[in-house]
């Protein structure tokens, strides 16, 4: 018997009945390749591949292709129930249990992360107490690949709502899982796994505030890890910033979604007290934080040699970054803020940022004018006017976060900060008039407290501004 056939039953000697569903594939060479997972796992005799406690280290090549064979089909639906009829996760769990095999454990989990994508499936998996907490157990593997497949398979079933609770809570009353996403954070170098681990952690903490604000005030006590040799080590006493920190700057060149997703954990922080504090109260009083942030802003998005349009590009991550920007400038009491003013040592200098800040406000009009140009050519469209107001709603967000943070910078400006600003170029009659347009009438006290500092600065400049905004004259 040939046990080794191709997975399209293309054989016209098949049985009937033989195809999975309506696909093309064979049940029996699927069965095949099950029994043959099984005997590699518990072979009736001794493997030369096989590690001293005997289970095989390595694949070989013949299976390996068949098992991943069988990793593309189980992304058709009718394969993912066969296999799931067959109890194939039961199998999957003796190999966890038992392989020595990194790559077998990799294809594995990725077939089950396929299955999951079919809701019933998912739920059967997620049921599955045993299996759950299995899987979990993945997350402090020490291969690579594998670590990518269960972060996968985890964000399938978080995405699932029916299934989504079963998984939080099973994350939440297992503490290791804590202490092996901050591990994988910290230290690997691997962007992919890094985007699809963050992707995770921003779909947790989106779901579940208790669990956010449980792994905000972790890290408190050592806990045992994942090591190559798989003998436990004490891991480092992990703080989730530090962490979301490291793996922001490992993407950031590299994948300009996984920053976004970074960023936008950062910002969940910020919506509690307890992250607030977590960022700004850190060792080095949230300097790593401020400097990561503002660099992205002043150096790397929304530049000077931009087209305007980037503004509509990168909306989400800048609303993340502004957001965590303006909630760390806010938590600052007047004394703190005073005394990081006046100090040599400040770690951020107010300008180039409010030059940022600026520019992001005037792409952001020029994006505006584009947006009711369009709605009038397609005003027929119903489509294409749902399409516009989505993109205005996001830049609505954007704009509102950007002029907030900018309105409580303006307010704290001292006369030298603002001739700085006119030296640098960052302040001048266009950039305060963008500005000003923004800001009126919402943030009124703080254009006008702004405004007296420019006068001591630049009379002349001020003179202008009020004459273009008369409602300032008025109150002055």
């Amino acid at each position: 018997m040939d046990r080794n056939p191709s997975p399209p039953c293309s054989d016209a000697e098949e049985e009937e009945g033989d195809a999975v569903g309506n696909t093309v594939y064979s049940k029996h060479w699927l069965f095949s390749v099950l029994t043959r997972l099984i005997e590699v796992i518990a072979p009736a005799e001794p493997d030369p591949a096989a590690s001293p406690e005997g289970a095989p280290t390595e694949l070989d090549e013949e299976m390996e292709n068949d098992i991943c064979k069988v990793w593309d089909m189980s992304m058709d639906e009718d394969v993912a129930l066969f296999l799931q009829e067959f109890n194939a996760p039961d199998i999957f769990m003796g190999v966890f249990a038992k392989s020595k095999c990194p790559r077998l454990t990799e294809i594995c989990v990725g077939i089950l992360g396929n299955m999951a994508c079919f809701q019933d499936i998912c739920m059967s998996i997620s049921k599955d107490e045993n299996l759950g907490q299995v899987l979990l157990q993945r997350l402090c593997d020490s291969d690579s690949p594998t670590l990518l497949e269960t972060s996968r398979l985890l964000l399938t079933c978080l995405s699932q709502p029916e299934v989504a609770n079963v998984w939080v809570e099973r994350i939440r009353e297992n503490p290791s899982v804590y202490d092996c996403v901050c591990f994988i954070m910290s230290s690997s170098t691997n962007v992919e796994l890094l985007v699809k681990v963050g992707e995770v952690v921003d779909k947790l903490f989106d779901l579940d505030e208790e669990l956010m604000l449980n792994w905000i005030k972790n890290g408190t006590c050592r806990s045992v890890g994942p090591s190559v040799d798989d003998s436990p080590e004490e891991l480092p006493d992990f703080k989730i910033v530090p962490c979301i920190l490291e793996a922001a700057k490992q993407v950031r060149s590299d994948n300009p979604e996984g920053l976004d997703v970074y960023m936008h954990i950062l910002q969940l922080l910020t919506t509690v007290d307890e992250g607030i504090q977590a960022i700004v109260q850190a060792p080095d009083g949230g300097k790593e934080t401020w400097s990561l942030l503002y660099d992205l802003v002043c150096q790397e998005l929304c530049q000077p040699d931009d087209p305007p349009i980037i503004v509509q590009e990168q909306k989400t991550v800048l609303a993340s970054i502004l957001s965590v920007l303006s909630a760390m400038f806010a938590s600052q009491t007047e004394q703190e803020y005073t005394r990081m003013r006046k100090s040599k040592s400040c770690f951020f200098d107010y300008m180039p940022l409010i030059g940022s800040l600026i520019r992001i406000l005037q792409y952001m009009e020029g994006c505006g004018k584009r947006a009711v140009d369009n709605s009038k050519e397609s005003e027929q469209e119903e489509t294409g006017r749902t399409d516009v107001n989505e993109e205005d709603f996001h830049l609505k967000i954007l704009k509102d976060i950007c002029c907030e943070l900018l309105s409580n910078m303006l307010q704290e400006l001292t006369k030298e900060n603002t001739l700085e600003g006119l030296h640098q170029g960052h302040l001048n009659e266009e950039t305060c008039s963008c500005a000003f347009q923004n800001l009126l009438p919402l943030y009124f006290a703080s254009v006008e407290s702004f405004l007296e500092v420019l006068r001591e600065a630049d009379q002349t400049l001020a003179d202008n501004l009020e004459k273009r905004f008369p409602s300032l004259k008025v109150h002055t």
